[in-house]
């Protein structure tokens, strides 16, 4: 099974942040989920309803830190089938009560046993099972599953009842439960790969199997090969761990739909030794069985993935969710160290590659050479990566370097993020409301006339622009440079709009026009947008400056 969705941390006011960052820190991966303008959180939301809801739809575990009967009267509407439900617990803001709700056969009482752990509670568990047995039959321990939830149900129903039990195989984790064991029970929990069709069995499945795939056909149904010959050796699908295949595999597109199929993890390298192995009439499957389930970790090796992000301007609810989430699954995290450190906080054992900023091609070649030898790889870039950042950095390593096997077989992502540009338009109104351009006035990789002839041809075209790099120490002139050139074509009332350090401490927007824009106003980190000849500028209701909008229409 792929591993567990980690937690959404549910906060709706600052007296509960302190719980919610002990909670987190408990959980890989786990983010807190914050009411808007209430809360600085990982990830805003505005409405708890609507919020919790899409939350319990997808399957993410809640953990939601507010009484007990606002979580019930907002998923009330969704709940239906218990045996598909996530996790849903209840805390008290202080952490003085963990109560578990939903999810007592996805490990909701587990889970409220190591919150409850954490801020050193007694955990509020009211199942009739796991009080009288001291754990929950119907929920075993990562690394083995049940098979078939009602016939459990009716197991655990039995006992309850005054039915006695042995065990079949090796389950530690119920050698100090009180269990009303009998030898000669006429019941039994049975701990085994294969099926079984007692029906006085509880049948357990250790994930002990390996799906050895050596070969891949053009028109290859790998998930139904792989089903039937587990039916043939009478192994339950349930049982299998992961795939195994070469190397040489590792890109197939069949081969990974096929893992997405059967939801197991897929692994590449050679096999290990200790395993039974099982021949199948498929001559391109092998079936192998260990002793007990199999750590993944150590089977191969994964197929690395290089993601590359983009942090927004700076503050971290401008952050998209899918970069956190990346961020909080990373191995190593590559970037320039303002932006890397801009990233965290991150895990002990996440490792940090910070460059300068000028060191573009290296990270980009470093990011794709860890990345290949199975690890989760993160690139960071600040506003969106793609605009003037490592996205195409990490792409033009990539192409210079397609005869290495290695590299390409990386499983490489580019997620967006929120550019300065589109920042600044935010805080500003909408200034980039109809045609816009970004221009960067560096020339450190291009050209100055080429951005001379750039600048001409968008102002003759009269499309607002965002200037990004406007001015440094080593080139001050060549913002006053772009303004001549710009003011050839625009009237000197033009709206201009100047934001500095959006979505970072200290930030300031301006609104001004091109006639009164000097470059003693502008530094590396501001933002100039100047407007069309439509653009517009009014005063805001607060008295605080103007807002700036470009119509999405011409007279």
């Amino acid at each position: 099974m792929i591993d567990a969705k980690p937690p959404a941390i549910v906060v709706l006011g600052t007296g509960a942040s302190q719980t919610a960052r002990r909670i987190q820190a408990r959980y890989s991966g786990a983010l807190i989920h914050g009411l808007a303008n209430r809360v600085q959180a990982d990830v805003a939301f505005t409405e708890l309803s609507a919020h919790l809801r899409e939350l319990y739809s997808s399957n993410t575990p809640i953990v939601a830190l507010c009484a007990a009967g606002i979580v019930i009267r907002c998923l009330a509407p969704l709940l239906a089938d218990k045996t598909v439900e996530p996790p849903v617990l209840a805390v008290a803001e202080d952490g003085s009560a963990v109560v578990p709700l939903l999810g007592g056969l996805g490990g909701v009482n587990v889970m409220a046993r190591e919150i409850a752990a954490v801020l050193q509670v007694a955990p509020a568990i009211t199942t009739s099972g796991e009080l009288r047995f001291g754990t929950c039959l119907l929920n075993p321990p990562a690394g083995y599953v049940l098979a078939d939830i009602e016939h459990g149900k009716r197991f655990v129903s039995d006992l309850l009842a005054g039915s006695t039990t042995r065990i079949e195989g090796t389950a530690p984790w119920l050698d100090q439960v009180e269990l009303p064991r009998a030898s000669d029970a006429n019941r039994a929990i049975r701990i085994s790969p294969h099926v079984s069709g007692n029906a006085g069995e509880l049948m357990i499945h250790p994930r002990s199997v390996i799906i050895c795939v050596n070969a891949v056909r053009s028109d290859d149904p790998i998930a139904e090969r792989i089903r039937r010959a587990l039916l043939e050796a009478k192994i339950s699908p349930l049982s299998v761990a992961a795939m195994l295949a070469p190397v040489s595999m590792m890109t197939s597109a069949r081969l990974i739909e096929a893992a997405h199929v059967l939801d197991v993890p897929l692994r590449f390298g050679a096999f290990p030794d200790g395993f039974e192995t099982l021949r199948s009439h498929d001559e391109d499957l092998a079936i192998s069985i260990a002793s007990h389930p199999v750590d993944v970790t150590n089977l191969g090796q994964a197929r690395g993935t290089l993601t590359v992000i983009g942090l927004g301007p700076g503050s971290a609810d401008l952050m998209v969710p899918a970069a956190k989430y990346v961020l909080s699954l990373a191995d190593d995290i590559l970037g320039y160290e303002t932006y890397v450190r801009m990233a965290g906080p991150f895990k002990p054992n996440q490792i940090l590659h910070c460059t300068d900023n000028r060191e573009e091609m290296q990270r980009a070649r470093h990011a794709l050479e860890l990345a290949s030898t199975g690890r989760r790889v993160v690139v960071v870039s600040s506003g969106d990566p793609g605009v003037f950042a490592m996205a195409a950095a990490v792409l033009e390593a990539l192409d210079a370097g397609q005869s290495n096997e290695a590299w390409s077989s990386v499983d490489l992502n580019i997620l967006p993020g929120v550019s300065a540009a589109l920042a600044t338009a935010a805080r500003a109104g909408a200034p980039l409301g109809h045609d816009f351009c970004m221009l960067s006035l560096s020339d450190n990789l291009k050209p100055w006339a080429v951005i001379e002839i750039r600048l001409r041809h968008a102002a003759q075209a009269d499309l607002v622009m965002a200037f990004y790099n406007p001015v440094s120490r080593a080139r001050p002139w060549q913002l006053d440079r772009a303004l001549e050139i710009v003011r050839e074509y625009r009237d000197g009332t033009t709206t201009v709009v100047l934001g500095r350090n959006i979505g970072r401490p200290g930030e300031t927007l301006i609104t001004t026009t091109l006639a009164n824009l000097h470059s003693d106003q502008v530094d590396m980190r501001t933002m100039v947008i100047v407007g069309s000849s439509t653009t517009r500028s009014f005063p805001r209701g607060d008295g605080n400056g103007e807002w700036a909008y470009t119509p999405r229409w011409y007279e």
